[in-house]
C-alpha cells in the first residue's frame, strides 16, 4: 500500500530525529610515556599517518553506521599525554555527565617493567578518586548510583565467580593494554613470566579485560581495534582466552582466575618475611622487588610544546621571539646596573 504525503512527511522528520539522536560512549587512555597510546588511536580510527607527541590532554573521534539507518553511533576518544604527572586532567573526560558511558583504558609499556607498576598504581589511585568525587556529585540526582555502578562492574564479572571475595572491580569498564609486545617477547623468559602473570593478578582484581598489543603485528591491532570498539560501540565481545606467557595475553574480564595465574613470584622465605596487608600488597612487594620501581613523575623531562614544530603558528612564534628578546635585553641590562650599583658601593638591592 502506497503511503500518503502525510505519512512520507512523519517517516522523513523520524529519521531526522534519528538521525540525531546518537548513541554516545567514551575511551579515555592514559599510561606509561611513550607506550603507543597514540599509535592504537590512530590504528583504530584506521587512519595511516604518523603518530604525534601528546600535549597534555587531547580529544578525538571514531563513528559507526548503525545498520541501514542515517544515524551513526559516536564513539568520543581521549588521551592522556605526559606519562602519570598530568593525572588531574582525569577530570575533563571523567565527570558526573560522562562517567556512566566511559571506558578507563590502561597503557602499560612491557618493555619497562621499571615503571610499570608505579604508572599502574599512580593512575589508578587517581582515577578511582575521580570515579568517587562524580559519584559524590551524582547523588544529588540519584541515591543509589553507587550501588547501579557497583552491579554492574559485578555483571561485566561475573556475579557468581569463585573469586568473587577477593576482587574488587572498577566501577567503570577498565581495559588494560600492554604495549611493544614485539620487544617483550625477546625479554628474558622469567621476566616475560612475572610480567604477565602480575598483569593478569591486577587486571582480574580489577575486574578488566587484558590485552597485548604491538603496532608491527597486524593481528594484535586487529584485536585490540575490536577490544576498544566493543566498548565504543557495543559490537560483539572477543572470548577467547590467551594466558601462555609465551604468547600476547588476551584475558576477557571475568574469564581469568587466581587458581591459574598462581602464586606470587616470591619464596617461602620471602613470605614469611613480608608484612603485607592485602593481596595486592603482597604482589606489589614480589614485582617491584624483581623490578625496583623508578618515578616517572617528572614534569621536567616533558618537552615544550611550544618548541614543537606541529603546533607551529608563524605570527604568534614571531612575536614570542621578539618578546623574548626583549626580555634578554632588559635582564642583561638590569644586571649590569646591579653591577654598577654594587661598584660604587650603593646599598640599593634591584629585583
Amino acid at each position: 500500500m502506497e503511503k500518503n504525503l502525510w505519512e512520507l512527511a512523519l517517516d522523513q522528520e523520524k529519521e531526522k530525529e534519528e538521525a540525531h539522536n546518537t548513541d554516545e560512549s567514551a575511551v579515555f587512555l592514559c599510561g606509561s610515556k611513550n607506550a603507543g597510546k597514540t599509535s592504537i588511536i590512530l590504528r583504530f580510527l584506521d587512519r595511516d599517518e604518523a603518530p604525534k607527541p601528546t600535549v597534555a590532554l587531547e580529544y578525538t573521534f571514531g563513528r559507526r553506521a548503525k545498520g541501514h539507518n542515517i544515524a551513526k553511533d559516536v564513539g568520543h576518544i581521549w588521551e592522556l599525554g605526559g606519562g602519570t604527572w598530568l593525572s588531574k586532567l582525569m577530570d575533563i573526560p571523567l565527570n558526573p555527565s560522562t562517567l556512566l558511558h566511559t571506558t578507563l583504558v590502561l597503557v602499560l609499556d612491557l618493555s619497562a617493567p621499571n615503571e610499570m607498576w608505579f604508572t599502574m598504581e599512580t593512575l589508578m589511585t587517581a582515577a578511582r578518586s575521580r570515579i568517587d568525587s562524580c559519584i559524590s556529585d551524582m547523588k544529588a540526582n540519584d541515591s543509589k548510583i553507587r550501588e547501579k555502578l557497583h552491579k554492574k562492574a559485578w555483571e561485566r564479572v561475573g556475579e557468581d565467580h569463585p573469586d568473587k571475595n577477593m576482587l574488587d572491580p572498577m566501577l567503570i569498564p577498565l581495559v588494560i593494554i600492554g604495549t611493544k609486545f614485539d620487544v617483550f617477547q625477546d625479554m628474558d623468559s622469567e621476566k616475560r613470566k612475572v610480567i604477565t602473570k602480575t598483569l593478569r593478578f591486577v587486571s582480574h582484581v580489577y575486574g578488566a579485560s587484558l590485552q597485548f598489543f604491538s603496532i608491527k603485528q597486524e593481528q594484535l591491532i586487529s584485536k585490540t581495534r575490536g577490544l576498544i570498539s566493543h566498548h565504543l560501540f557495543e559490537t560483539t565481545a572477543s572470548k577467547t582466552l590467551q594466558t601462555d606467557y609465551n604468547k600476547p595475553l588476551q584475558v576477557p574480564a571475568g574469564l581469568d582466575s587466581l587458581q591459574q595465574i598462581g602464586n606470587p613470584p616470591l619464596s617461602e622465605q620471602d613470605i614469611g618475611r613480608v608484612h603485607a596487608k592485602n593481596p595486592m600488597e603482597l604482589w606489589k612487594v614480589a614485582f617491584t622487588g624483581f623490578f625496583p620501581q623508578e618515578n616517572t613523575n617528572n614534569p621536567g623531562t616533558v618537552k615544550d610544546p611550544a618548541k614543537d614544530a606541529q603546533f607551529a603558528e608563524p605570527s604568534i612564534d614571531k612575536l614570542r621571539m621578539q618578546k623574548d628578546g626583549e626580555l634578554d635585553n632588559y635582564r642583561r641590562l638590569s644586571e649590569r646596573r646591579a653591577k654598577e650599583r654594587n661598584s660604587n658601593g650603593s646599598t640599593e638591592m634591584y629585583v
